[in-house]
């Protein structure tokens, strides 16, 4: 075809615009953008009330703000919406999921999902064999010569679901045991260990089958009865469709059963979801399985049958102890293998990825974490910050449970199996509803990072159509990222940090090179009162993580400026030495320290010694005094003693483990002497940190790189500028000259040669200057209505210029005419100082940036001789508007199930809240900068 003038332009177009994207590509490292570098969120469907044209209108919306996946979660629905709700899995549900995976990917965004509505794992159909699981005994005394003569039923108005008799149990006081189970009338087992068929209780029994007739002859008796019985639980927060029992999960026949729909639903759908999603462990009083006790025997070679009663005495013993300890490790056994290894081989099947919260499981975290493609950790509530200008006002937070050493465990999953994603529910509760800010986010954020994620999901955003009066359809737990909360203005500035951030924090590998061991099993030895097993809560870690020497040594380690990870027992008994580095499937690691703990597997030490032999960098805090559990606990106690005495001069106690690491030539990263955060990453045989000043103070100094002989580009993540460092190099060590203030950060990566482009230091030449004068403010979108524009002299919060500028949340922009007093600095950055919330910038009409983050500060460059026009357009929160609006009596929380609450889950009322400043607080200021040499 021959070209026209019309297509040679657009010929000459794309090729000038390849040109161009190419030479940008080859000169700026930074690397390319993708979806998975952005941060996804967590999608609300509330009463999967969806339809297409407001799917379009919120993944349009998440596009463009920068968001790169959605996870749908469909929960309940909204009061008045009944007619438009979609049962979960319906050919209309199937639908609406269809066009989004479309919309989705012609935006180039991909979509997760949870298996089930609400949380945890369950719904319709869930039928009882296979729900949730509890162990219930009942007890019954029998004295020397006496007749038991009885059905032994439950009573139903204590438990109101069906519990199967599995066994009955004689315990007599001179320590015997008998088997009374098939003494019983009418009597079945169920050889897959579902009890005695057709016992239901609460169901018709003409021919009394659970009849036992006994007599007690030798001694005296304590009956023990022992049923399957079930929790009640139902999904919480369930959809239409979605309702039902909650899944038994330690069970693999029930998850075979329980994704049986999802099969159907799936076929010809294989790959179109990119993972599933399994949210944390809220599966409550669950303690059992019906085989239980076949597993419990197989795996720790004993029948638990015969010691019911020091399992279940509230005794600190150590037999009953021990017992319990094989107990929880069963428990944690069947978690691990039954459901979540195959619960990630059945996604496979379908061409699916898992993404896993393990915490809150009673099982070993890292284990479990490990067994999905993606970990996930959680926050919850707000952390505080020495920044200084950053806000956490007390009545508007809970405090937060983002522990560092908690978060690592999901990390460390993903370090020693290579799974390069760890994903992280981010912002849960970060302040109460309508007053998180953008500037109060991005830390939260940055401790996560710091601590191993590298793909954050905001917890998150709730589908709310056009149809829906502001604020639209709302979560109750959220922070809720979308088109009516007014924070969305700027949000796309957050979102590009983090995607800055997980561009360089997903490249490479981990380069933590310490492991540290858990010692697992003196948790489950613990007693703990009235419990059988024990949940690894986030929310609960002074009861197993707080005050251990895995926790002091984790944080003493840190503090240092070493980078760890953790192992456990199971990817010890993988790992191999090679060049006497410690080598796992997911990297190389130059020293395994294990912390004081009392019992160890026989096996697990074993495996230490051979290491150690090796040549592999052992440490001992301490030495382990027993084996766990209690099958032949003597004689394996005995052979561990025995083990460690053949190998004391191999197996020695560290009473100063950095001393032996540095005498191992393993160092750590002294830049934590600043103050500094850090977390290092390897790709190609170079480095990658980044680093975060969370502290009060300006660092200005050298900092030093654990590298011998190396460039390093600065990498600026909020503003993307990037640079060759001025660095000092000795052959361990190359020092980066950096300057970092309260609130700050950038990323580091060592290069061999230096490039052309340089880091531009500034210094400052002089003192601050008030930019003052009449601001003249108008007011340009928002609501619940706009106010009148207004002039000002002094900057102060607008809700005190008027009534309606005291209910307004939205934006407004301010504008001042200001003289040029040095016309001979050629750079000046530009200060807001106080901005409540976030502010898009423009100088002499040309767009400066978004200041939206401690500190609120821009670099303008060089101004005009003369005179000189600021214009700042401000948004605030959504605070006054919601709180305008329950003054006036207007009611916005229509929605089933838990409606609205507040941060400490009581009844929602912003009548109580004082108004929240907003707009342009000041002072603004310019300061002079020159460049340094």
């Amino acid at each position: 075809m021959k070209p026209t003038r019309s297509n040679l332009f657009i010929i000459v177009f794309f090729c000038f615009a390849f040109s161009s994207f190419a030479q940008d590509a080859t000169l700026s490292p930074w690397p390319k953008s993708t979806n998975i570098n952005q941060p996804w969120t967590r999608w609300w469907w509330m009463g999967s009330a969806v339809d297409k044209p407001n799917l379009k209108k919120s993944l349009i919306d998440f596009y463009k703000a920068g968001i790169g996946g959605v996870e749908i979660t469909p929960i309940y629905g909204v009061k008045g919406e009944e007619n438009n709700f979609i049962d979960y899995l319906s050919p209309k549900w199937m639908e609406m999921l269809d066009y989004t995976i479309h919309i989705a990917d012609s935006l180039n965004m991909q979509v997760d999902m949870v298996l089930g509505t609400g949380w945890p794992y369950g719904g319709s159909q869930v039928t009882l064999p296979y729900a949730a699981t509890k162990l219930i005994v009942e007890k019954y005394p029998l004295k020397k010569n006496e007749t038991f003569n009885k059905n032994i039923v439950l009573d139903s108005s204590k438990e109101k679901t069906p519990a199967h008799l599995l066994y009955v149990v004689a315990y007599g006081t001179d320590g015997s045991y008998i088997n009374l189970t098939k003494e019983l009338k009418k009597y079945k087992v169920n050889t897959k260990g579902k009890g005695i068929e057709g016992n239901h209780v609460g169901l018709p029994n003409l021919s009394e089958p659970n009849k036992l007739n006994w007599k007690a002859r030798n001694t005296d008796y304590t009956i023990y009865a022992v049923f399957s019985g079930k929790t009640g639980q139902q999904v919480k927060r369930a959809a239409p469709g979605g309702k039902g029992y909650t899944l038994d999960h330690y069970s693999e026949e029930a998850l075979n059963a329980y994704v049986v729909p999802f099969n159907t639903a799936f076929k010809g759908r294989e790959g179109k979801i990119r993972a599933i999603f399994n949210d944390s462990f809220e599966v409550y009083g669950t303690d059992f399985t019906p085989d239980f006790f076949e597993e419990f025997k197989t795996r720790r070679g004993y029948d638990l049958k015969k010691e019911l009663p020091l399992l279940l005495n509230e005794t600190d013993t150590e037999t009953s102890n021990r017992i319990r300890s094989d107990y929880r490790e069963t428990i944690a056994d069947l978690l691990l293998n039954k459901f979540d290894k195959s619960w990630t081989k059945w996604a496979h099947s379908k061409n699916f990825k898992t993404k896993l919260q393990a915490h809150g499981s009673p099982g070993n975290l890292i284990d479990l974490y490990a067994s999905a493609d993606i970990p996930e950790c959680e926050t919850f509530g707000s952390m505080p910050f020495d920044i200084p200008g950053f806000r956490r006002e007390k009545e508007d937070i809970r405090e937060g449970d983002a522990d560092p050493v908690m978060l690592k465990f999901s990390s460390s999953a993903a370090h020693i199996s290579g799974k390069n994603l760890v994903s992280s529910e981010t912002f849960t509760w970060l302040r109460e509803h309508f007053k998180t800010a953008l500037s109060q986010c991005k830390p939260e954020a940055e401790d996560l990072m710091l601590n191993g994620v590298n793909h954050i999901f905001l917890h998150g955003s709730t589908y709310s159509p056009i149809r829906a009066a502001w604020p639209g359809w709302q979560f109750y737990a959220a922070v809720n990222f979308n088109s009516n909360n007014s924070i969305w203005e700027d949000a796309p500035a957050l979102f590009s940090y983090i995607a800055n951030c997980q561009s360089l924090l997903q490249q490479g590998k981990s380069d933590n090179e310490i492991l540290l061991y858990w010692p697992i099993y003196d948790v489950w030895d613990k007693y703990q009162k009235g419990s059988l097993f024990v949940q690894f809560k986030i929310h609960s870690l002074s009861e197993w993580l707080y005050g251990t020497s895995f926790y002091d040594t984790t944080r003493s380690l840190m503090k240092k400026g070493y980078g760890v990870d953790f192992i456990s027992d199971n990817f010890i008994a993988e790992a191999k030495v090679v060049n006497g580095n410690i080598v796992l499937p997911g990297g190389t690691f130059k020293s395994l320290i294990i912390p004081t703990c009392k019992k160890m597997p026989l096996a697990t030490l074993q495996k230490l010694i051979e290491l150690k032999k090796e040549g592999a960098v052992i440490l001992f805090e301490g030495l382990p005094e027993s084996v766990p559990g209690f099958n032949d606990y003597k004689k394996q106690e005995q052979k561990l003693q025995s083990v460690l005495s053949q190998n004391k001069e191999i197996i020695k106690t560290n009473s100063d483990i950095f001393k032996t690491l540095e005498n191992a030539q393993i160092y750590p990263e002294s830049l934590v002497e600043t103050g500094l955060k850090f977390t290092r990453r390897s790709i190609d045989g170079e480095k990658i940190y980044y680093l975060v000043n969370h502290t009060p103070k300006t660092i200005d100094t050298f900092i030093p790189l654990q590298v011998g002989n190396k460039e390093v580009v600065i990498f600026d993540p909020l503003t993307r500028a990037y640079g060759n460092a001025v660095v000092t190099k000795s052959s361990t060590t190359t020092a980066v000259k950096l300057k970092i203030e309260p609130g700050q950060s950038y990323v580091l990566k060592t290069e061999n040669k230096a490039s052309q482009k340089k880091w531009t230091y500034y210094e400052t030449t002089g003192n601050a200057v008030s930019i003052r004068g009449k601001w003249d403010i108008t007011f340009d979108k928002g609501g619940p209505k706009l106010p009148a524009n207004a002039t000002v002299s002094a900057l102060e919060s607008w809700t005190k210029l008027s009534s309606d500028a005291e209910a307004f949340s939205g934006t407004a922009t301010y504008t001042l005419e200001f003289d040029n007093l040095n016309s001979k600095t050629d750079n000046w950055v530009l200060n807001l100082g106080d901005v409540r919330e976030s502010a898009k910038v423009w100088l002499n009409d040309e767009f400066i940036g978004t200041a939206w983050s401690v500190p609120y500060t821009l670099h303008i460059g060089k101004l005009k001789d003369g005179k000189n026009n600021i214009k700042i357009q401000v948004t605030n929160l959504s605070a006054n508007r919601i709180r305008d609006k329950e003054l006036k009596g207007e009611e916005w929380k229509i929605f089933y199930e838990i409606n609205m609450v507040d941060k400490d889950y009581k009844k929602f009322d912003a009548t109580k809240w004082n108004p929240t400043p907003s707009g342009l607080l000041g002072p603004v200021t310019i300061t002079p900068l020159k460049k340094q040499n």
